[in-house]
């Protein structure tokens, strides 16, 4: 058996596109060596910002012979058939066999190939594979129309240990040699084998398995941090991140200037983060410590001195401009800045950022009144001036401080501890991982912001399609999801959709007028609910609820309060897994199967309580009874709530309609006491709907 080394070197490759890259190239590689009709044991891929890697161990040297039968026309077949199966495989009668298939006799044409090196059917496979890998963003490059990510500069292709050319993008060349890293080894490097190539990489300054490079990034942080009794922030995403930017990572400790750390920790923290992709570092208090760590693509004979001194002298400018902003920034207070939002659109059609601050500020004080714990006049400022720092120079420069940053300008002004914390919080959570607010006014600040701009959207026709979201509505949608549920939030959605809605038309000017292409309340009211039931199914199915269970009960007209439906479906749930409730729901599709069918032979649909004196048996008569106690005895405890006792209630209705269906003929020769009967029956649909559409169950 064989292997197969193959490494294509480009220019650097953006650290977010390396592992799918890689990925992808180990899957269309495996997919041409199966149409090549070679097996291998094992597929191994690597990534580094300038070479995708892939090993194949395992390969046979020869591609096995093939020996295919192929079925013609039978031997009685016209000549004119025969004579173009004969040509289709290039073959005379003599190449061919009769046989007995089934009760005729056909021809069969048997075709042998030898299989032949495997060296010989590999160039044309990985060429193939090379050209079919797409990225998310690729371009072109010198004169020719090859795209691929970055311009190919070569590659190295073994197999069984000897160099095998094939065709790259570009026309970039392919052998037996590599480099090492960009500036410690740039020599070309002959190559013999996967092993030897994984040791003289290293040898040469590159750290070829990606998850390597990301243990030395965290431990060697660690270590210098906690040589100093600190600790380097957690940031998975960044670990990746500068993993994928070097060959050799080498981390070094650098310190801040003492007179930028009266800057709040989310500047320092953003600029070292996003803009130059250090780790900040803590004490062990959690508080921010003057120093950072940066990950080196080198080492060198001083230690890293020289490159920590020029990393300390580009952060000290950056922190420069920061501490500017910051001082500018707060000559003026967030009240103030409220009148610049009207030179910021929102969106176009749906007014400014100061026609948005003004909805905030009435539906924060709104929906407060559902938040237990929430001041209506400290939401009404906080939503006012929630957007405000959008004006400042800082979230100018730093736009990823929006909201954050807000709070503490507001701290600056005066303004209270939960309307500065609002104004931070109102954005989350920006998505499925991140935290939701707990802090009653926050949540209702964070709610009005959510369901504003749903409205705003989908009032414009801007909803999300299939194949983009580019407002980012169904994070906004599940937001109002994990808020409520996870605050137990007690708000009804379709009066704050309506809310929200009147808020546009008290700002926005023409808005819902005739012919002004917005939709009506109704329209918005209907379509963002379902909308919103959508996130819902999707994120209680993540939690293990099933999401025709939420159907079921969404499908309630009046119910709009998720934490309640949430309850409902979990009752529901309980309630189907007892014996009698399956039970019971069988029975529901058979009586609904039953109206359904005859309504349809009818013409008329069989509503209306039954009447009891058409009864002519016990079974009739008891199920009438047991029908009228079960709504008089769920319509208190659906009321309050008790769902599992009302789903208890529903299941006694088992046995009398199990008796009904035993012992009762539906369709009596007496039209009356058919028609009677279909009502008795549609009673138990009417009767189950007071806690969920039954109809919607799967299963």
């Amino acid at each position: 058996m064989a292997e197969l080394l193959l490494e294509l070197f480009s220019e650097e490759i953006p650290a977010h596109m390396q592992a799918d890259g890689a990925a992808r190239l180990a899957r269309l590689v495996g997919e041409e060596l199966a149409r090549a009709r070679l097996s291998f044991e094992s597929s191994t891929s690597y990534v580094t910002p300038r070479r995708l890697v892939l090993i194949v161990d395992g390969l046979p040297r020869r591609r096995p012979d093939i020996r295919e039968e192929k079925r013609g026309p039978r031997v009685d077949a016209p000549d004119r058939a025969v004579e173009g199966f004969l040509r289709a495989n290039g073959l005379t009668r003599e190449d061919c066999v009769q046989r007995a298939s089934g009760k005729a006799v056909f021809w069969f044409a048997v075709v042998e190939r030898a299989g032949g090196p495997t060296s010989e059917a590999l160039p044309d496979r990985l060429a193939a594979a090379v050209a079919a890998l797409s990225w998310p963003k690729s371009m072109r490059w010198g004169t020719g129309q090859a795209r691929w990510v970055r311009p190919l500069e070569r590659g190295l292709c073994l197999f069984d240990g000897a160099p095998l050319p094939f065709a790259l993008p570009g026309g970039a060349p392919v052998g037996g040699v590599t480099t090492g890293h960009r500036f410690l080894a740039p020599a070309p490097i002959p190559i013999s084998s996967a092993a030897d190539y994984r040791a003289r990489l290293r040898a040469a300054r590159v750290v070829l398995d990606p998850a390597e490079r990301r243990r030395i990034v965290v431990e060697g942080g660690d270590a210098l941090a906690a040589a100093e009794g600190l600790a380097v922030a957690r940031d998975p995403r960044l670990v990746d991140e500068v993993a994928g930017l070097v060959e050799w990572p080498v981390p070094l400790m650098g310190r801040i200037d003492a007179e930028f750390m009266a800057v709040p920790a989310e500047v320092l923290t953003a600029a070292m983060r996003t803009h130059q992709r250090y780790f900040p570092v803590h004490r062990p208090d959690g508080a921010l410590a003057p120093r950072f760590v940066v990950i080196a693509n080198a080492d060198t004979e001083d230690g890293g001195a020289q490159i920590v001194a020029g990393n300390e002298r580009v952060l000290r400018a950056r922190l420069s401009d920061a501490k500017f902003f910051w001082d500018q920034d707060r000559r003026r207070s967030l009240a103030d800045r409220v009148a610049d939002l009207a030179t910021m659109v929102f969106q176009e059609g749906l007014g400014s950022l100061a026609d948005k601050a003004a909805r905030l500020e009435t539906l924060a004080g709104e929906i407060a009144a559902s938040v237990a714990g929430a001041d209506a006049e400290s939401a009404r400022r906080a939503g006012r001036l929630a957007k405000a720092d959008l004006t400042t120079e800082m979230v100018g420069e730093f736009p990823e401080l929006q909201g954050r940053i807000g709070r503490h300008y507001a701290l600056h002004d005066g303004e209270t501890e939960s309307v500065a914390r609002a104004i931070a919080a109102h954005y989350a959570p920006r998505g499925p991982s991140d935290p939701c607010p707990d802090d009653p006014l926050s949540t209702a600040v964070a709610l009005a912001d959510k369901i504003d701009s749903l409205v705003g959207f989908f009032t414009i026709g801007a909803r999300p399609t299939g194949s983009g979201d580019p407002y980012a509505l169904r994070r906004a949608a599940l937001g109002i999801v994990r808020l409520v549920l996870e605050n137990g939030i007690r708000i009804g959605l379709r009066a704050a959709v309506r809310s929200a809605y009147r808020g546009y038309e008290a700002v926005v000017a023409g808005f819902g007028s005739p012919g002004s292409g917005h939709a009506d309340a109704d329209a918005v009211e209907n379509e963002l609910v379902g909308f919103i039931a959508e996130r819902l199914r999707i994120h209680l199915r993540a939690q293990g609820v099933r999401h025709d269970l939420v159907s079921a009960v969404f499908a309630l007209s009046a119910e709009d309060d998720l934490v309640r439906l949430r309850a409902r479906a979990a009752a529901l749930e309980r309630f189907l897994a007892d014996e009698d409730g399956a039970n019971l729901l069988t029975a529901y599709r058979r009586a609904s199967n039953i109206v359904a069918i005859e309504e349809r032979k009818d013409g008329r649909i069989h509503d209306g309580p039954a009447e009891p004196a058409l009864f002519s048996t016990e079974e009739e008569t008891a199920l009438h009874d047991r029908l009228l106690t079960s709504r008089e005895r769920t319509a208190p405890l659906i009321a309050a709530e008790r769902f599992d006792e009302a789903m208890g209630v529903l299941a006694a209705l088992r046995r009398p309609v199990d008796a009904f269906f035993d012992s009762v003929t539906v369709n009596s020769a007496d039209p009356s006491a058919r028609a009677n009967r279909l009502r008795l029956l549609s009673a138990i649909r009417t009767t189950m709907a007071d806690l969920a559409d039954f109809s919607r169950i799967e299963g």
